[in-house]
C-alpha cells in the first residue's frame, strides 16, 4: 500500500513529498485546487499548514489527496519517477 512517508513545503502551492516506495518529487497543486474542500488551499498560507494523516497529506478542513494522486502529481512534474537515495537527499532533492 503507497502512503507518504514525508512532505515538506517548497513554495507556492509546491510540496516536495517522499512515499514509502521511495519515490520522491515536488507535487504542484495550482492546477487541482477544484471543489468546495479545497477552496481554503487557494489561499498559500493556509495551504503550506498540511500534516500527514492517514497515510497522505491532509489540512484542518478535511482536505486531502491519495498518496496514488500524489504520486502521480509528482509524476507528471518530473516526467519521470524519482528515487530517494542518500546521495539525491545530500544534494537538496
Amino acid at each position: 500500500m503507497l502512503h507518504v512517508t514525508n512532505a515538506e513545503y517548497v513554495k507556492d502551492y509546491c510540496v516536495r513529498i517522499e512515499f514509502n516506495n521511495s519515490e520522491c518529487g515536488i507535487a504542484n497543486f495550482s492546477n487541482v485546487l477544484n471543489g468546495t474542500v479545497f477552496l481554503p488551499l487557494r489561499e498559500v498560507a493556509y495551504s503550506r499548514s498540511f500534516r500527514i494523516e492517514g497515510n497522505t497529506v491532509s489540512w484542518k478542513n478535511g482536505a486531502d489527496f491519495a498518496p496514488e494522486y500524489l504520486l502521480q502529481l509528482v509524476r507528471s512534474e518530473t516526467g519521470a519517477e524519482q528515487t530517494v537515495t542518500p546521495e539525491s537527499r545530500s544534494a537538496g532533492f
